[in-house]
């Protein structure tokens, strides 16, 4: 495998803030003092050498105080800079809020980030890096759409990438200033839920779609990449052949590599991450599999750099990063940035799994090249997040040895910004005699494939008002539901709606906020045609499935095959 590097011309100077010594010698005498002509002046009256030895020490802590104060006065202004330089945004525009994620029994809390790349050309930097001339000043597009989470015990992490063509219902949102863009009624492509509101819409479409709880996003432009590539010094990639991303009508990132390893930084590592046309068979497939490429080898360059005995490169980082990024309000402080870099630090890249959503191409017309979550296997993987199990099929760490199933314990694992654990929804609910809640027939599934189940929606009825629920009524009306889901329609309701669904069995992801409800309304799936509680649901995958395409972290020899085409 030949090797060559790919870098842009720069050096970092260190400078060393040396204080010169200086003070009394051993017998503690001071040089005489001097008038203008060279003469010793008469000193006063008074024991010379204790006079002499004040001056000297008030002269020493100043000296001493003006350095303290100085600092910390330089260090507090340069914290209120980078706490100023943070740029921030809403984290979910969209009615379903799952809440965040919850702590497990061990009280120990997953985290899910949402790490989004914008195409964004808002200013001279990002037009000059993307081209594209006709689409200056635009609604950007969320091209890059990679869903981290790190496990509850701090023993792996996993990465979940959107295809950028994959075609989805966007939700309901709504922006802080009050507008409104309703749900889609038909598929839209998921890079397009940013423009719905910023980068709170493409978290809020996650969240429909996965069910996952996620806890921020990082939102990355042009610009922003090709600081932290410069910043960390530069990324190994490799690909099996000379590539040239470059069509004849002129497409594609310009990427040009020799056959083997380079180490990119700059405006090169931004057309890596942008390559289409050139890897695989050049579609957006292709382009995710290089960018889990580039992550897992940034993320062992970082753990190489991001050390406290480097300081400069450390602050190197952190400048890049803060500039590059806009986070949710979340983290939206320095300290708050640092625990969470701290937190995803303890993860070995060997324990590191990249993969892509399990993905069909659309047989809808006019979606020719675009795709689909992949039925059955897409909500395998889902699931594994939701449950925190581990992608690569090693399972969890150990449990700490003072944990007991049930009892919190004392961990480091909350998210950045959130509580180590969250109050119990039995303790902001009202009593379930005066819970009102409307259960709704919808045992057909949303296929229409089976007949609804006559008289449903009463048997459950029944079987609430058996535990206790005063206020429950049947519906007359039907709906049309997979799976078996709780909805409500106001904040104060969540509580109350969180304890219909324990007191039916029905897990924590089936309780929804909708505006398409007017109070709590049970909504009884085809998984619930019969019986006294929902069909278990199958054993849950213990590693992620092929089709997710994996890769570890620790794989520092994956390489890219070349499109042919497009080698010179």
């Amino acid at each position: 495998m030949t090797h060559s590097s790919v870098r842009g011309e720069g050096a970092t100077a260190q400078a060393d803030g040396d204080i010169p010594g200086g003070g009394a010698g051993a017998s503690g005498t001071v040089p005489p003092q001097r008038d203008g002509s060279g003469r010793a002046r008469k000193a006063a009256a008074g024991p010379p050498g204790r006079r002499g030895r004040r001056r000297v020490l008030r002269w020493m802590s100043a000296v001493l105080s003006l350095l303290i104060l100085g600092t910390a006065a330089a260090g507090y202004l340069y914290y209120r800079h980078l706490n100023g330089s943070i740029q921030t945004d809403a984290l979910n525009l969209g009615d379903n809020k799952l809440g965040g994620s919850k702590p497990n029994a061990f009280g120990q809390t997953p985290l899910n980030i949402l790490l989004i790349g914008s195409d964004a050309r808002d200013d001279a930097e990002n037009q000059a890096l993307g081209g594209a001339t006709d689409t200056f000043d635009g609604p950007p597009l969320a091209d890059v759409q990679m869903l981290l989470h790190l496990s509850a015990d701090r023993s792996n992490m996993s990465v979940v990438s959107m295809p950028r063509d994959t075609m989805l219902m966007m939700p309901k949102c709504t922006e802080p200033g009050g507008k409104v863009h309703p749900a889609s009624k038909g598929l839209v492509q998921t890079n397009e839920s940013i423009q719905r509101g910023g980068p709170g819409c493409t978290v809020a479409a996650w969240t429909e779609l996965t069910k996952i709880p996620i806890d921020h996003f990082m939102m990355i432009d042009f610009k922003g990449v090709v600081k932290m590539a410069d910043a960390i010094g530069g990324v190994p990639v490799c690909v099996e052949q000379n590539v040239h991303s470059r069509t004849r009508d002129g497409k594609g990132s310009g990427l040009k590599l020799p056959k083997g390893t380079s180490v990119i930084q700059g405006e090169t590592a931004l057309q890596w991450l942008r390559t289409r046309y050139g890897f695989e068979d050049g579609t957006d497939i292709g382009r995710t599999h290089a960018q889990h490429q580039y992550m897992n080898s940034m993320a062992r360059e970082f753990r190489k750099n991001a050390k406290l005995s480097n300081p400069v490169k450390l602050n190197s980082l952190a400048q890049a990063a803060i500039e590059a990024m806009v986070v949710d309000t979340g983290l939206n402080k320095i300290d708050k940035l640092f625990d969470l870099s701290m937190e995803l630090k303890k993860v070995p890249p060997g324990r590191i799994t990249m993969t892509t959503m399990p993905w069909i191409y659309s047989t809808k017309p006019g979606l020719d090249g675009r795709v689909e979550p992949k039925p059955g296997e897409a909500e395998d993987l889902f699931r594994m997040v939701r449950e925190d199990i581990a992608l690569d099929g090693q399972g969890s760490g150990t449990p700490p040895a003072s944990a007991t199933p049930g009892t919190p314990a004392a961990s480091p694992s909350a998210p950045a910004g959130q509580p180590s654990a969250a109050p119990t929804a039995a303790a902001t609910a009202a009593p379930p005699s005066r819970i009102a809640v409307t259960v709704r027939n919808s045992t057909g599934g949303k296929d229409g494939s089976e007949a609804l189940v006559k008289g449903r929606a009463s048997e459950v009825a029944a079987l609430l008002g058996g535990k206790g629920f005063g206020k429950v009524v049947a519906d007359t009306r039907t709906g049309a539901e997979d799976t078996s889901v709780i909805r409500f329609a106001t904040d104060a309701q969540a509580a109350d709606a969180a304890v219909v669904a324990t007191a039916l069995g029905l897990p924590a992801t089936s309780v929804q906020k909708s505006d398409q409800v007017a109070g709590i309304v049970v909504f009884v799936g085809k998984d619930w045609r019969t019986g006294g509680s929902p069909a278990a649901p199958p054993p849950a995958p213990t590693k992620a499935p092929d089709s997710a395409h994996a890769l570890n972290g620790d794989n520092d020899q994956a390489c890219m095959a070349i499109q042919p085409g497009f080698t010179w």
